[in-house]
């Protein structure tokens, strides 16, 4: 009984003694970090900008794209309550983030070109053409930057890839220079260069991540875009059908009792 509690008395002022596991391992990876070679911390350092790019370019997406949904549901609400195109006009401007504002203002600047707003227009497949150039523009536009997102996520694993490939070698030459083949002299150095290889990976990862929900995002935004503009030429020949001269005062310019129910926003 004596020697059970000497025992365990002894094993508790180990573990006392003992670091936490999680400091001992953060103090050791910041050690490995320290004593990188100027290669593999030159890999590190362009994986850090690397990251910081990405995830500036992410947010900034993410936040122009919620910004975008918000005001293409208020631009819809706006224009199915109104009863003139021109109403609509006139205070497109006000919903600006949206990109369903381009598809209006040139579907629109096109039917007034064609016979100043008034009746059938002329040329429907000219109406159709303006939709399909503003809705390209305004995915061009939302687009940007997003290459570079791809290419972050592409090359990040290689490029920590040859930080570590790199510090293999300079371990294993390290090792027949001084001509001591025990694991106990190669592991710290393959450990410091497979840091890199980690790194890249980090910075893979959520640009991966990224790059998919925000192209998801784009393709809802070109299938909006798509749907208002169907909806806008409707809206049109809707109008011009009612009246081909003036539409009637309190009738709602794309009203229709057979219509289909649109696509909600």
């Amino acid at each position: 009984m004596v020697w059970t509690l000497a025992l365990a008395l002894h094993l508790l002022q180990e573990d006392a003694a003992a670091p936490p596991a999680s400091a001992a391992s953060s103090s050791a990876l910041a050690e490995m970090i320290h004593n990188s070679g100027p290669v593999a911390f030159a890999v590190l350092v362009l994986l850090l900008l690397a990251s910081i790019f990405s995830w500036a370019i992410m947010l900034s997406k993410w936040s122009s794209f919620g910004r975008a949904d918000k005001q293409s549901k208020r631009f819809v609400r706006a224009f199915r309550k109104s009863t003139r195109l021109s109403e609509i006009a006139t205070v497109a401007d006000q919903f600006r983030p949206s990109p369903l504002v381009s598809v209006f203002n040139e579907i629109h600047d096109e039917y007034q070109r064609q016979n100043g707003g008034r009746g059938l227009p002329r040329n429907p497949v000219a109406l159709e053409r303006a939709a399909a150039t503003a809705s390209s523009e305004a995915l061009s536009a939302m687009e940007s930057r997003m290459t570079w997102l791809a290419t972050i996520a592409a090359i990040a694993p290689f490029i920590g890839l040859f930080g570590t490939v790199w510090g293999i070698i300079d371990a294993f030459h390290g090792l027949g220079t001084a001509g001591a083949a025990t694991l106990r002299a190669v592991a710290p150095g393959i450990s410091e260069a497979l840091i890199t290889t980690a790194a890249g990976l980090v910075v893979a990862v959520p640009a991966v991540i990224g790059y998919n929900q925000l192209t998801a995002r784009l393709r809802e935004q070109g299938s909006r875009m798509d749907d208002f503009g169907r909806e806008l030429l409707n809206a049109i020949e809707n109008a011009a059908h009612i009246n081909p001269t003036q539409p009637p005062p309190n009738a709602p310019a794309y009203a229709s009792v057979d219509e289909p129910r649109r696509r909600t926003l």
